[in-house]
């Protein structure tokens, strides 16, 4: 007989599950306070041991709710109707919670780590795949108008000095805001009206101000920018366009420590104001990274289901010798999945790969390293795979992916915002688009050396373009810290060595690198070529990339800022 919702047990083991859902928020609230008191104190280190700890805080914290679980139910742990009963028991807890859809993420978790669920099992675990957004977008306790001023500098006067930073001037900080918002929106006369979050977002070096102005053409986001020198805090930069803001928010930067009480509003604000950005990369951004997976898979569920006779194809551009890469036609996500042998001359394992992946999560990713989330055991309708990307996952990818009857497991995967490989795009758009491209992989490859990171491989075929048009790298299996590599100049080369293959000749251990010899692989057009190297002429000289080892090794910061210049103040 199967137990019943109303079983003693099964509300103590309910009741166990919410206490440790609130045990983790907790927790998870515990180490974002902390962003405020880090920020004012100047604590970078802090800071970054925070972020750390804060990724790392579920899958630690699972272990520890399964072992709580297993102390109370005993055998009955190894039931599934038990747990089945369990989850309809907590379905009625947490009913009408705001955080309902996070206490519940973490009922599946615990769930699918103790059964190693495959694909979706409905009875064990909440599969709500109806609702896109969960959320009030006007954020009730929490979105506040700017407080009543007689003009905009005294609104953001009292503003500021609500939120009590120590600003190096205040004043002056009220006055470059208020005139930077109606220079942007080309505004004369009255004040638009203006909300603010009382939450400040914080991330790495800097804190935001996030809002909303409702200008004459619309709600439009509004993200003001702090920053804390040594002689005080100021304001750094004022963003008004929804492209800034959305970069901002963006998957291929880090996430931010804010300290929300309603999350599920907080998403539903921001995409109001950003519409094409999934809610899953929204969650991911605020720091809840396991609901951005939950939602992201709702979102492939809900686009397959809603399109019969969608196809899982091979991802467009050059074949990986590391990763077989598919994607649906028309939704905008890849599939990366670990190949069971690497071509030559690739002599890693897939151990490494993992690693290399690992590494990336756990790093500021500068707005240039696409977020990978890491899946395991999920199911699709072998129908569903074009046949040739179906033979090569079942041919190359046995490590990884089973055919099971009419269903394909995918046992370890990575997801990833599908971009226009760039090698492609440079060959495709026009020529002022191309070029634009080929600069920003430029300034691409600037911004993650000066985040300590070198991406190994420099064809342009690893990097991708977004739908703003922004370089992005997403190929990991060459990246390393910068610290790990031996940048060297390139012999001159004797008489009789010109006419023989280079590798012939010039001698390089595992770890030597020669900027100068980039320019040979990239497979640029020649006016291409030509403008990346009058652009951005470091990234091909050692002497370049010696000087930023150096600076970084010595304990120096080499800001990224994660705007346009034309953003700032």
């Amino acid at each position: 007989m199967n137990p019943s919702s109303n079983d003693p047990l099964v509300q103590r083991a309910a009741a166990l599950v919410l206490d440790a859902f609130e045990d983790y928020d907790a927790r998870f609230g515990d180490l974002t306070r902390r962003a405020r008191r880090r920020f004012v104190r100047r604590d970078w280190r802090g800071a970054q041991a925070d972020a750390l700890a804060r990724i790392d805080l579920q899958d630690g914290f699972l272990p520890e709710a399964l072992g709580r679980f297993e102390a109370l139910v005993g055998e009955r742990m190894r039931s599934r109707p038990f747990w089945a009963a369990v989850r309809q028991a907590y379905a009625a807890l947490t009913d009408g919670r705001h955080d309902a859809a996070l206490a519940r993420t973490l009922f599946n978790s615990m769930s699918r780590r103790f059964f190693l669920t495959e694909g979706v099992a409905p009875a064990l675990e909440f599969h709500e795949s109806g609702k896109a957004v969960a959320g009030d977008p006007d954020c009730p306790g929490e979105l506040r108008p700017l407080p009543a001023a007689s003009d905009a500098f005294d609104a953001w006067r009292a503003a500021l000095r609500e939120r009590g930073f120590p600003h190096r001037d205040l004043e002056a900080d009220a006055r470059a805001i208020a005139a930077a918002i109606q220079l942007r929106l080309r505004a004369g006369g009255a004040m638009p009206d203006i909300a603010l979050l009382d939450t400040v977002f914080y991330r790495e070096r800097r804190a935001y101000l996030v809002g909303r102005i409702d200008a004459a053409d619309g709600p439009r986001p509004l993200v003001v920018a702090l920053v804390n020198e040594a002689e005080g805090v100021r304001a750094d930069a004022v963003l008004t366009e929804r492209d800034q803001v959305s970069m901002l928010f963006g998957y291929a930067r880090s996430w931010f420590h804010a300290d929300l009480e309603r999350v599920g509003d907080a998403v539903a604000f921001l995409h109001a104001l950003l519409p094409g950005k999934p809610v899953s990369e929204l969650y991911s951004v605020l720091g809840r990274g396991k609901q951005g997976k939950t939602e992201r898979y709702r979102e492939i569920q809900r686009h397959l289901a809603a399109r019969p006779d969608e196809q899982l194809v091979r991802a467009d551009g050059v074949r990986g010798m590391v990763m077989a890469v598919f994607t649906p036609r028309d939704l905008p996500v890849v599939f990366k999945v670990i190949r069971d042998r690497f071509a030559e001359p690739k002599d890693s394992v897939r151990a490494d790969i993992e690693g290399k992946y690992r590494l990336v999560a756990r790093r500021d990713r500068v707005g240039r390293l696409v977020e990978a989330q890491e899946f395991r055991r999920l199911r699709f309708p072998r129908a569903a795979f074009e046949p040739g990307m179906l033979e090569e996952l079942l041919e190359g990818c046995t490590e990884s992916v089973v055919a099971e009857g009419e269903q394909v497991l995918l046992r370890h995967c990575y997801v990833e915002r599908r971009l226009r490989p760039l090698d492609l795009y440079a060959r495709e758009r026009p020529e002022a688009e191309a070029r634009r491209a080929v600069l920003d992989y430029g300034q691409a490859i600037t911004d993650l050396a000066r985040s300590g990171i070198f991406p190994g491989d420099l064809l342009l075929k690893n990097f991708g373009v977004s739908r703003n048009g922004r370089a992005l790298f997403y190929d990991f299996d060459e990246l390393c810290l910068l610290e790990e590599v031996n940048f060297r100049d390139l012999p001159e080369a004797r008489e009789e060595d010109e006419t023989r293959p280079l590798e012939d000749w010039l001698y390089a251990r595992p770890d030597d690198v020669f900027p100068a010899l980039f320019p040979r692989f990239l497979g640029l057009s020649p006016p291409l070529r030509q403008a990346l190297l009058v652009a951005h002429p470091g990234i091909f000289e050692a002497a370049w990339w010696r000087e930023i080892q150096a600076k970084l090794h010595a304990g120096g910061y080499l800001d990224v800022p994660p705007y346009p210049a034309a953003a700032r103040l």
